[in-house]
């Protein structure tokens, strides 16, 4: 399912008009950023928690020539889903 898909059926969902649906998750995903950004976690009950996960630096092998390179140590959003969302799934 795309985002304009996902817009659609929250707003025939929901009787709310698609332009509204659009901007609320516009808006959702830009605080969700911002928290993760400034290392906080974002905990949604019954949906799941978006964290900020930390990977170490690590040697790895560029595949095209075979040469040895470092991968420097970087930050990944992570997201754990609820309970809800894993019983409702099974």
């Amino acid at each position: 399912m795309k985002k304009q898909d996902f817009i659609k059926a929250v707003a025939t969902k929901a009787w709310l008009s698609q332009d509204a649906v659009s901007k609320s998750l516009t808006a959702m995903i830009e605080v969700i950023t911002s928290q993760l950004k400034s290392g906080a976690e974002v905990n949604v009950t019954g949906f799941g928690a978006f964290k900020v996960s930390k990977r170490a630096a690590r040697n790895g092998v560029n595949p095209r020539t075979g040469a040895s390179i470092k991968i420097p140590a970087m930050k990944s959003p992570v997201f754990r889903a609820g309970k809800t969302l894993k019983e409702a799934v099974r």
